[in-house]
């Protein structure tokens, strides 16, 4: 594959890429080029982590990035998820490794590698506190919102201050040249990037993808950008807020039914950030490792089936058609949230089917569903 279809394939993962120059020089080196992008094993897991993030990584892994998948369990341990309890997060990391399974990312690319093991080794905390002495104590913090939280000073544990000194220290150790993480990741990666070389390491290319909305009502426009990509993102503690990846047909109607999604609106509308960040991927059969039949999706098309005296069916091959035709309000809300129900629900059904037939997924799936979900 030619350099520029590389980076156009990085491009459609990055929403941000930091920067341009850097990765094609990347790209052109010729040298084995390792992506990572780590996760917080806990509660269940979501649509945006599922089927965005397998379509996210196949991407890269198509642009010929070898991808390291980081089960920060450790972090999640700081962090005090599921009750700072590790042998749950270990749980749940399996858990995710076999939502990943079902959902079309291509393991046979794709490393799993755990913090409690690297967390054996000596040389790996003495970088992590390398890593603590290049800034003040308040340059890190300034970080906390990669964690989910917008918490000041006095309200982080000691504990979470250790967090963003242990995921810089990672991407060293991976020999991550790239990291391909959310939106809400930015300010510690960009902090990566200034610690790097004072170290003697190098400044990762940073790869940010798009963050998708949850379902709700957005948060005021006149909040900043950190601010609204924190509130408004996919919550695991808000179950209504999100498609889970083992949600059952009603789950899926009962939420779609009840998301924010008015008429015309093109800019703040998480039903048709659902269309353009997976439906519509998910039409490309290069993207995920199911067949068509396994999806259930026929031809890749997007129909709307409604009355001729509504229009009649009108069928869309690409996002950018579907929203000039919503913007136009040629296609009604609930139109549009009839067909996104319909393809969500034939796009989860492989999942489902993996969790009910296979022994082991199902064992693991019962265990985190009676874990208590922590913020």
């Amino acid at each position: 594959m030619e350099t520029q279809d590389r980076l156009n394939l990085i491009n459609q993962v990055g929403e941000e890429i930091i920067s341009q120059d850097e990765l094609k020089a990347l790209l052109e080196s010729k040298e084995e080029l390792i992506a990572y992008d780590g996760f917080e094993p806990s509660g269940q897991i979501h649509i945006a982590q599922g089927l965005l993030r397998a379509i996210n990584v196949n991407k890269m892994i198509r642009a010929g990035v070898k991808f390291k998948m980081w089960v920060a369990d450790w972090h999640a341990l700081t962090n005090n998820k599921m009750g700072g309890d590790l042998e749950k997060l270990k749980t749940t990391g399996k858990y995710f490794i076999e939502v990943w399974r079902a959902s079309g990312m291509d393991l046979s690319k794709v490393e799993f590698l755990w913090a409690s093991d690297m967390v054996k080794d000596s040389d790996y905390w003495q970088l992590v506190i390398r890593v603590g002495m290049t800034n003040k104590l308040a340059r890190f913090i300034r970080t906390a919102e990669f964690m989910g939280r917008q918490d000041s000073a006095e309200q982080l544990t000691a504990a979470q201050i250790i967090y963003p000194c242990m995921q810089i220290a990672d991407i060293f150790r991976l020999g991550a040249r790239i990291t391909q993480l959310g939106m809400d990741q930015r300010k510690v990666n960009m902090l990566a990037r200034e610690i790097g070389p004072q170290l003697g390491y190098w400044k990762p290319v940073v790869v940010s993808h798009h963050m998708l909305m949850g379902l709700g009502k957005p948060p005021s426009a006149s909040a900043d950008r950190a601010t609204r990509t924190v509130e408004n993102k996919m919550s695991k503690s808000n179950p209504d807020n999100a498609i889970f990846m083992t949600d059952t047909t009603e789950d899926i109607k009962r939420k779609i039914n009840k998301a924010y999604c008015l008429e015309g609106d093109i800019k703040e509308n998480p039903v048709l950030e659902y269309c353009k960040y997976i439906i519509f991927e998910s039409f490309d059969p290069t993207l995920l490792c199911r067949s068509e039949a396994t999806l259930g999706v026929s031809r890749p098309e997007f129909v709307i089936e409604r009355p001729a005296k509504f229009g009649g069916t009108v069928s869309f091959k690409t996002y950018a058609e579907l929203e000039t035709a919503f913007a136009a309000k040629q296609v009604h809300p609930m139109d549009l949230k009839i067909a996104v129900i319909k393809l969500l629900d034939q796009l989860l059904q492989p999942v489902r089917r993996h969790f009910e037939e296979n022994k082991e997924a199902k064992e693991l799936l019962q265990k985190v569903k009676s874990f208590q979900v922590t913020k």
